[in-house]
């Protein structure tokens, strides 16, 4: 699906609402715990309940939806609707599904519920994922910055749709990552799995610790807690 606009012809009226709805909007707590970086996240619940009653209190319709879009990727629409003027705006979001069931799907569709209404309304959390990646690339460098813009080439983080898919939405270069391009190890098991945040990784069981090294190159990281390697299940194009 190509949506050939994303608001109306004016949207005077809706910008003067929507700034007075920004004006009390206040940042969100992350109120869960994403156990496979051991980050903190904010839940869908959480950033619709902080803006919910403001929007509803200043005449703003907000809907989402997903909408068809090329094979193996969700499209979800966020709109926002000025109820007096009937003037709107909207987003298209569209990201790759790394599991094509019913649980990947209605994972993916909650993360980029949560992400796309944020982005649209410019809602920001106690804690951002910038400094998450933030602290990734100077333990990975072994530096003492601290780096607080997006990367311009998201390698740590790249299923963020902080970095690719929610700043570049229809991007077709971006693809979830095959089977079959991780390497071949005897003794490895590697599968699909969901955080509690509706992100989606890769892990790799089994007889690591001889392989570790190989893991690494192949992007995998260890997480201690659950005693097993993990890696974004996308990937992006430089």
């Amino acid at each position: 699906m190509v949506i050939e606009q994303y608001s109306s012809a004016d949207v005077k009226e809706l910008a003067k609402v929507m700034l007075r709805v920004q004006q009390e909007l206040r940042p969100v707590q992350k109120d869960r715990k994403n156990t496979f970086t051991n980050s903190r996240y904010a839940t869908l619940s959480t950033v619709m309940e902080a803006c919910s009653s403001i929007l509803i209190r200043h005449g703003i319709w907000l809907t989402q939806y997903p909408v068809p879009v090329e094979i193996g990727h969700l499209g979800l629409v966020t709109k926002l609707m000025h109820a007096e003027s009937g003037q709107w705006q909207s987003s298209l979001l569209m990201m790759p599904l790394s599991k094509n069931d019913p649980q990947g799907y209605g994972s993916a569709i909650t993360y980029a519920r949560r992400y796309g209404l944020s982005s649209m309304l410019g809602i920001i959390t106690e804690n951002d994922d910038d400094a998450e990646r933030a602290c990734i690339r100077n333990h990975k460098n072994h530096q003492g910055q601290n780096h607080a813009s997006h990367p311009s080439k998201p390698q740590n983080d790249p299923f963020s749709p902080v970095n690719q898919a929610y700043s570049t939405p229809q991007n077709p270069q971006n693809k979830p990552v095959s089977m079959d391009t991780l390497p071949k190890l005897d003794g490895i098991f590697y599968n699909t799995v969901h955080a509690e945040d509706g992100r989606a990784y890769i892990t790799a069981t089994g007889d690591t610790i001889p392989k570790k090294d190989i893991l690494k190159e192949a992007g995998f990281r260890w997480n201690a807690e659950r005693k097993l390697w993990w890696k974004h299940s996308q990937q992006y194009a430089a």
